[in-house]
């Protein structure tokens, strides 16, 4: 009976921390992800308009892919110089909120673990 009731109090703390770890590493792979495919649909696009809506998009599709929505991620968007300018840079960064894993999320808030970002950079080509 001891050995059940202690592997039980130690085991599920152990168990939710794998959880935990696992919903980071998710995140992580995400953002990742999701930040380099936002910057080259950026770069290759021929209008600003659409380079945004198209990164916009990159990233909703990245992070649905692993699980998380599009309200806990918030994109920022730099330009070297003008946007899209042949040989200017743009830079893209990406930040998600990752929320505990088995924790519901009541009335639109996402209870979060931690916060993860990546930062991309991608080169408009020259001689397009």
């Amino acid at each position: 009976m001891e050995f059940v009731f202690l592997g039980v109090l130690l085991l599920v703390p152990v168990v939710y921390l794998v959880l935990t770890i696992g919903q980071l590493q998710g995140g992580s792979f995400a953002v990742v992800g999701a930040v380099d495919q936002a910057a080259k649909v950026y770069v290759d696009a021929p209008t600003p308009q659409e380079a945004d809506a198209r990164a916009r998009e990159a990233v909703r599709i990245a992070l649905g892919d692993f699980g998380f929505a599009e309200e806990q991620a918030a994109m920022d968007i730099v330009c070297s110089a003008q946007c899209l300018e042949p040989g200017s840079s743009v830079t893209i960064v990406v930040r998600l909120d990752v929320p505990f894993p088995l924790v519901p999320s009541i009335a639109g808030s996402h209870p979060s673990a931690v916060t993860v970002d990546a930062t991309a950079t991608q080169i408009v080509e020259r001689f397009g």
